[in-house]
């Protein structure tokens, strides 16, 4: 049986580039904030670890040369981890020339710009899919042994899910449809799918539903300058959203935004510098 770890303990990286800067950086069981100058080595970091955790997170064996994590149970072999990048591109820059592949993406995110946020949504959408079903079954479950209390709870995280996308789009009224099971928005009586959506709308969505498809499982969420395309308030806000939908994530991101940290994250903040020998 994979024995999966609750969370990283510890990033250490005998060379970021070039035979230069020893890395070590103890991390929080939930929030971990990247800081630091464009050119220090914040993304490089993040890249490293994920890019060995690539083979469905398994460890250390997939590791890249002189790249080590530690987690919590240290005899895990396995890690839940998710990767969101804030540069976009297009799909075919993501799918190359992967025929097969396009051609059965962009029918489906016709009306959006065809770009790597629209690709993250589409399959976005099958988890999504696939999360309702699972909920679905746990819930009759409890319906057939009288637990109606349990059943009630499991529905709460899409309705709250539901809520916080409303509650971040009601400036430009729009309004997740409740009745579907896959996503769609109603604007002043117009249907939209999630590929009509602005840059930063897409960004926002993105995040919150990668977080909501891990069903509350300990994982570990990692992102790249996630308040790119995201205004103020979003940023503010981002970190105490990701939390409330997964109490069990653990946050490691690079920031260049002091709103991100506004609300009360300033002590989860370490400088490169600060990790670097």
């Amino acid at each position: 049986m994979q024995k999966y770890a609750d969370y990283i303990k510890k990033i250490e990286i005998d060379s970021l580039w070039s035979g230069k800067k020893h890395i070590v950086w103890e991390l929080s069981p939930r929030v971990n904030i990247l800081s630091g100058t464009n050119g220090q080595g914040k993304s490089t970091i993040l890249n490293k670890v994920v890019k060995g955790l690539s083979a469905g997170g398994e460890f250390p064996s997939h590791m890249l040369k002189g790249v080590r994590i530690e987690v919590v149970p240290e005899d895990a072999r396995w890690i839940r981890y998710d990767m969101i990048r804030s540069l976009d591109s297009s799909l075919t820059q993501v799918l190359g020339d992967d025929e097969t592949a396009l051609r059965q993406v962009l029918p489906v995110i016709r009306g959006g710009g065809g770009s790597l946020l629209d690709y993250q949504l589409y399959h976005l959408q099958r988890k999504y899919l696939d999360y309702q079903v699972n909920i679905g079954n746990r819930i009759i479950a409890c319906l057939q042994e009288s637990k109606a209390d349990e059943a009630q709870k499991l529905s709460q995280k899409k309705t709250r899910f539901q809520d916080m996308v409303d509650e971040l789009f009601a400036e430009t009224g729009k309004h997740i449809v409740r009745t579907e099971n896959e996503i769609r928005f109603t604007q002043i009586g117009e249907l939209l799918t999630p590929y009509q959506l602005s840059s930063g709308e897409k960004q926002m969505l993105i995040i919150l539903l990668t977080v909501l498809v891990e069903d509350e499982l300990p994982y570990v969420l990692f992102m790249d300058e996630p308040e790119v395309s995201l205004h103020m308030e979003w940023q503010k806000r981002l970190i105490d959203l990701i939390l409330e939908l997964n109490p069990n994530v653990q946050i490691i991101l690079t920031t260049h935004s002091p709103a991100v940290i506004m609300n009360g994250w300033m002590d989860s903040v370490t400088d490169v510098a600060d990790i670097t020998s």
